[in-house]
């Protein structure tokens, strides 16, 4: 007999059977004597949309809402470039898989889906909707190295055991879908005109947008002020000068300018060293990586990274094997990754320079049970990559040597202080100097991670010195700064409570109790969202509400929504669900009593028109004739298409497309004409992903195996084709 595993893509099936070594790939699966692989594409099914209820919901109206369904069902998922039509691979994959779990010869099925709330229910609901009368196991990893996924094979665990696990993520899908299509809905009917995209409404996009709402008019609202200080150059018998700055009770910053003026016109020539306290500091690396801090490092340190684009690249170094699971919330490892650590840790050191300095030891720092939160701190695997893209390279060298970092002695500087009084001057306060010398570079060797050195000259406690200069600065405070994706995904991550990079005891707890806006699964595509609906806009890393985002914020009833803490909150029971402390059905209970409540609000608000849509008519223009039934190619809202569409004819291209958007291009009437006429048309100023500009001959041909089109692009002799 064999068990049938299921797994979340196929490059993931593919790493299993590699490892299981089996060989016999076929159309949609593996197989070998004991398991037949097979995958899902990330969801084959979606929740039901409201119309799907009832068909009298299709038109929207007031009256209508709130509705939340007595059962949730589920179908397969909708085709992207298709409105309202079946992902036809997707069909036919969910039809393979159920045919796999119904063989005769199979007596077990093991989801190999990701070990989070997304994966529990992915696998879950493929099975729950297969009826299918065999036991269900899970197969729990954090890496898909051959080692890992044999021995979690030894170790499944029944699926029954994932039951808070499921409850924790059918909740949040329940509880989204329930908040986003009613407040969606009625939002719009309420403060749009005219119909198009909505204005959606969102559980954590909310909060996320009055954060940097709230960030925007902090910065409109800020009132500059003027402040003040005095510094005095002072030199020894030796020549040798320092720097002073002047300070009473602690404080460097004076209001009044007169204030120091007179104080400075007071000096007198000769001073003394009334004080000298010199410490030796240690400082230790950041943490290891979790999810929000790589994030945060990549979009800070490298231009035109975004959140989105960091999980990507990490989810590809983790299903290639070269990382472990990137959504964590932990910045330690698991007391049983002590021997793994420490074999990759041999691994990643060879050849360094300083690898005599890398040497493994088991501290509380890195390695505590008790501060991981399902899955450890992002780290390498011990299989090394071999060939990587350059995005994937980057990504890869900031984990791997945040890594390395622990193993590093600390870092160590001298600091020195002194404190000179200016001798037979009727002050109050004193002259404070401070310098610095790096001692020891310790874990900043990896990323060679320069400080800024002060030194000072030699000079000893009593020693006297002379006044050789002395000057009154001018000040200006300066306004908060805008919020970056770097800022937003740490106040995400803790809630508001806390600013600070390196996490305090305080606030790991914090994380780890699950009181956060979104996860870390969530968060970048929530900032993603923002951008994509237009409620926030991007210059270079600043990011800021639009007109439309400040409308919303401004005229949105339900407060609830914008705050910080009635949103970690919410977050932390999905968190308890997981933990057992809070029923699935309680929680649910609160959503679609505060839902039914939020709507019967909204709907006594008075109108106001946040956005009037205008429908964009289509031109009448024939840009040339469809290459697939003859008839006029015309200009549509969303792409340039045959005007036979009604009839069957599937030709457009589409002006957001994919292939051409990565190249920074969009089709123009131009383009279309040429390309319809000629069959192929040059296009300039394509943009590699090395940012360099290029041009290029396009042809747009029908792929063999379907129906759709596909760009073919020639350099000289050279063609390279998309994979779409």
């Amino acid at each position: 007999m064999k068990k049938v595993i299921i797994a979340e893509k196929p490059s993931v099936a593919k790493n299993i059977a590699d490892a299981l070594k089996i060989k016999g790939k076929k159309d949609g699966y593996y197989e070998g004597q004991e398991y037949v692989i097979t995958w899902a594409f990330g969801h084959l099914l979606q929740l039901y949309d409201v119309k799907d209820y009832d068909e009298r919901l299709a038109k929207w109206k007031l009256d209508h809402f709130p509705f939340i369904p007595k059962q949730f069902r589920y179908k397969v998922k909708g085709d992207a470039r298709k409105k309202g039509k079946e992902d036809l691979n997707a069909k036919k994959q969910l039809k393979l898989i159920r045919s796999l779990f119904a063989r005769p010869d199979v007596d077990g099925i093991i989801s190999a889906c990701d070990y989070d709330r997304e994966g529990q229910i992915i696998g879950d609901t493929i099975i729950q909707t297969s009826n299918v009368a065999k036991p269900v196991y899970r197969l729990l990893l954090n890496e898909w190295t051959p080692d890992a996924v044999v021995k979690g094979l030894a170790d499944i665990r029944s699926n029954e055991e994932m039951k808070p696990l499921q409850d924790a993520g059918v909740s949040r899908q329940w509880a989204d879908w329930v908040i986003g299509i009613n407040l969606t809905t009625v939002t719009t009917l309420k403060y749009q005109k005219g119909s198009g995209s909505p204005l959606n409404i969102g559980r954590v996009l909310m909060p996320t947008l009055k954060l940097i709402y709230d960030r925007d008019k902090a910065i409109e609202t800020f009132v500059p002020e003027h402040y003040y200080t005095l510094s005095a150059l002072f030199q020894t018998e030796k020549g040798e000068q320092y720097e002073g700055v002047y300070a009473e009770d602690g404080n460097e910053k004076f209001k009044e300018k007169e204030q120091l003026e007179q104080i400075a016109a007071s000096l007198s020539d000769e001073a003394v060293v009334i004080n000298k306290q010199v410490e030796e500091k240690r400082s230790f690396p950041p943490y290891l990586f979790n999810l929000s801090n790589l994030q945060g490092y990549i979009t800070s340190k490298y231009k035109g990274w975004t959140a989105d684009k960091v999980l990507k690249v990490a989810q590809s170094l983790y299903e290639k094997k070269s990382i472990t699971y990137p959504r964590t919330a932990s910045v330690v490892l698991d007391d049983s990754l002590v021997g793994r650590a420490r074999k990759v840790l041999e691994l990643v050191k060879k050849d360094l320079p300083y690898e005599n300095e890398i040497v493994f030891k088991k501290s509380k720092r890195i390695f505590d049970s008790a501060r991981v939160d399902s899955h450890s701190a992002i780290i390498p695997t011990y299989l090394l990559p071999k060939r990587l893209t350059k995005d994937e390279e980057l990504v890869y060298r900031a984990i791997k040597n945040r890594f390395i970092m622990q193993f590093m002695p600390p870092a160590v500087h001298e600091e020195t202080k002194l404190t000179t009084k200016v001798n037979r001057a009727p002050i109050k306060g004193l002259f404070h100097t401070t310098g610095r010398v790096q001692l020891t570079e310790g874990w900043k060797k990896v990323e060679q991670i320069a400080t800024k050195e002060v030194l000072l000259p030699f000079v000893t406690k009593g020693e006297t010195v002379s006044l050789e200069d002395k000057q009154v600065h001018s000040h200006v405070t300066k306004p908060p700064r805008p919020h970056t994706e770097k800022t937003l995904l740490h106040v995400m991550e803790t809630c508001g409570k806390g600013q600070e990079e390196e996490k305090s005891e305080e606030l790991m707890s914090t994380i780890l109790s699950g009181y956060s806006i979104g996860t870390p699964a969530t968060r970048a595509e929530t900032i993603k969202k923002l951008k994509d609906i237009g409620y926030i806009a991007a210059e270079q890393k600043n990011l800021q509400c639009t007109e439309l985002g400040r409308k919303l914020v401004e005229t949105f009833p339900v407060q609830e929504l914008f705050d910080l803490e009635f949103t970690g909150r919410l977050e932390k029971a999905l968190s308890d669900i997981e933990k057992r402390k809070v029923g699935k059905d309680q929680f649910l209970s609160f959503i679609y009593s505060f839902t039914s409540k939020s709507v019967n609000t909204i709907k006594q608000e008075q109108e106001v028109v946040l956005r009037e849509m205008k429908r964009q008519r289509s031109s009448n223009e024939v840009l040339g004739e469809c290459p697939v039934c003859g008839h006029s190619v015309i200009e549509g809202q969303k792409g340039f298409g045959c005007s036979n569409w009604k009839n069957g004819c599937k030709f457009v291209i589409w002006k957001n497309d994919r292939y051409l958007a990565a190249m920074k291009k969009k089709p123009t009437k131009t383009m279309v004409k040429q390309l319809l006429k000629q069959g192929s048309v040059i296009v300039k100023g394509l943009k590699s992903k090395k940012g360099q500009t290029f041009s290029a001959r396009l042809r747009y041909e029908k792929n063999e195996e379907n129906d759709f089109y596909s760009w073919k692009m020639e350099f000289a002799e050279r063609p390279q084709r998309s994979q779409r």
